[in-house]
């Protein structure tokens, strides 16, 4: 019988890619263009707990799980900056479907880590792949011949009712180095249980998957560590795959995902108060538009200017990972700690930014436009409340580990 690696090779011609000439400005339009389905959907995906269906049809058709899929596997492996701004764009029409979309649509870089015979594996002939995935809580898998044998539930797996693989971290029981191993499964092979009751982000789907007595071959399991940002894995090797997008730092690029949420949902908010603000009369004679109101243009100009400077700021946290990835396999120099660090604390800047935004938003819109039951306002509020809280989020824990790298280990 033919191994794996064997079969592999004999279908490791390029997969086509579904829109051949597809460029990043054409897919951003297309995002800009779902913009009314999304915002008119937004309530639908909070009361159901996951994405619509109708929204995940044209999110799988119109190619955005495929922004940073290598090429070889029938992706567009666009770059990262890219990668950001399509998110902002789906995130600015629904925060917990942009959620959902950079999530599952950035896990392609993991993938990329695995053995090219799983690649080929898992992509298949189509490249229709959506792969979620949880850290927490860690399981523990038992050492098998050939394997690993694993009973294990992970909760907050975001995006798990529209994935078609399922990557769960664990720990190898009896390695007392304390190895880590991410397993990567068929969805099928998983049971989803909606144990997901938040005030906000509810639309994510995040809800518990669970694996019994399931087997996963050594080929699916990926080396990693450095749980507490993303798990990074131990060989730096890429097998397949010359784009240096795919050799770069992990941790970083996860917690960029969230942040470009953050801030797509912050210039969705600004959306819905600029309307408002064009169309609500004020209280008081001679009851003119609220945009005519000095006041309210100064709470606008501060809005916009928080928004502005999010988005500027993970677009450029884009780019500077394409160099340092280009210039870590192009020049030598290390794509190293302190860099990672640097993209997370603007990432995470970037979320403080937003909040910031639409904390105002709220706060100013009036009660109506914000705490009325089903207002958009209101839903953006509870989400960015809920998405702050991720523990990738906390930006002290980065301020103080900048520092000491940068000050206490310089003197010793």
């Amino acid at each position: 019988m033919a191994s794996l690696a064997s079969e592999a090779s004999a279908r490791m011609k390029p997969l086509p890619q579904p829109e051949p000439g597809l460029t990043p400005e054409r897919l951003l339009d297309r995002a800009r263009g779902l913009r009314p389905l999304l915002r008119a959907s937004q309530a639908e995906c909070e009361g159901g707990g996951r994405v619509p269906r109708q929204v995940a049809d044209a999110l799988i058709e119109g190619g955005f799980f495929r922004i940073v899929q290598p090429r070889h596997f029938g992706g567009y492996e666009f770059d990262i900056a890219t990668f950001y701004r399509v998110i902002m764009e789906i995130a600015r029409g629904c925060s917990e479907t942009g959620w959902v979309t950079s999530l599952v649509g950035g896990h392609p870089l993991l993938l990329s880590r695995y053995p090219a015979e799983t690649q080929v594996e898992i992509y298949g002939a189509q490249g229709d792949v959506r792969c979620p995935g949880a850290l927490t809580p860690l399981g523990t898998a038992t050492r098998e011949p050939g394997g690993y044998r694993i009973t294990h539930s992970w909760v907050s797996a975001s995006g798990c009712d529209l994935g078609t693989h399922f990557m769960g971290l664990a720990r190898v029981d009896g390695d007392e180095g304390g190895t880590l191993v991410q397993l990567l499964v068929d969805i099928a092979d998983c049971s989803i249980e909606d144990d997901w009751f938040v005030m906000g982000m509810r639309g994510t789907g995040s809800k518990r998957v669970t694996v019994t007595d399931l087997f996963v071959p050594d080929h699916r399991a990926l080396a990693v560590g450095g749980m507490a940002r993303g798990a990074e894995p131990l060989d730096a090797h890429v097998p397949m795959h010359e784009n240096p997008m795919y050799s770069g730092l992990i941790g970083p690029f996860l917690i960029g995902e969230t942040a470009a949420v953050a801030v797509g949902a912050a210039r969705g908010a600004l959306d819905i108060y600029e309307e408002l603000l064009l169309t609500k009369k004020s209280m008081a004679p001679p009851f003119l538009e609220r945009c005519h109101d000095p006041v309210a243009q100064q709470y606008y100009g501060e809005a916009l200017s928080l928004v502005l400077t999010a988005e500027a700021a993970m677009v450029k946290s884009g780019e500077d990972y394409m160099a340092f990835a280009e210039a870590a396999r192009n020049k030598g120099t290390s794509f190293d700690t302190a860099k990672g660090l640097q993209l997370t604390m603007v990432a995470q800047r970037c979320v403080e930014l937003s909040w910031q935004a639409i904390d105002l938003i709220y706060r100013t819109a009036g009660t109506t436009a914000s705490a009325k039951h089903g207002m958009p306002i209101g839903r953006f509020l509870r989400n960015i409340v809920v998405l702050r809280t991720h523990p990738v989020l906390q930006r002290e824990h980065t301020a103080i580990q900048m520092a000491k790298l940068r000050l206490v280990d310089r003197v010793g």
